[in-house]
């Protein structure tokens, strides 16, 4: 099973484009019409989905991992990318699903 993807508001729309390219399954804030959101809710709406959650926000983001956890709640992986060029963004993810699958990403934290 491969891996979806929903990107959070703040990755580029270029990021999208570029993973789609690829043949990858991503949706996004503008698509979901989830402007505004709290990160929380944009979580729960991707697990809901059973896609991976793409952001450049570090700090919330290991958080809300670190609560899920504790609360012993499932997610469908988060990856955190640092804000580089969006091409450089879609290396980084597409190295990531090089050596790993979708059940392996289930309910990680982990940095692209």
């Amino acid at each position: 099973m491969s891996v979806a993807f929903y990107t959070d508001e703040d990755m580029s729309a270029l990021v999208a484009r570029l993973l789609i390219s690829r043949g990858l399954d991503v949706t996004t804030v503008p698509e979901q019409a989830t402007f505004g959101k709290t990160d929380r809710e944009q979580l729960e709406l991707a697990t809901s989905l059973d896609r991976c959650f793409l952001t450049h926000n570090r700090v919330d983001f290991e958080r809300l991992h670190l609560q899920y956890l504790e609360d012993e709640r499932q997610h469908s992986g988060i990856i955190i990318v640092p804000q580089k060029d969006a091409y450089e963004v879609a290396r980084r993810i597409g190295i990531l699903l090089s050596v790993l699958t979708s059940d392996e990403i289930k309910n990680q934290l982990l940095y692209g």
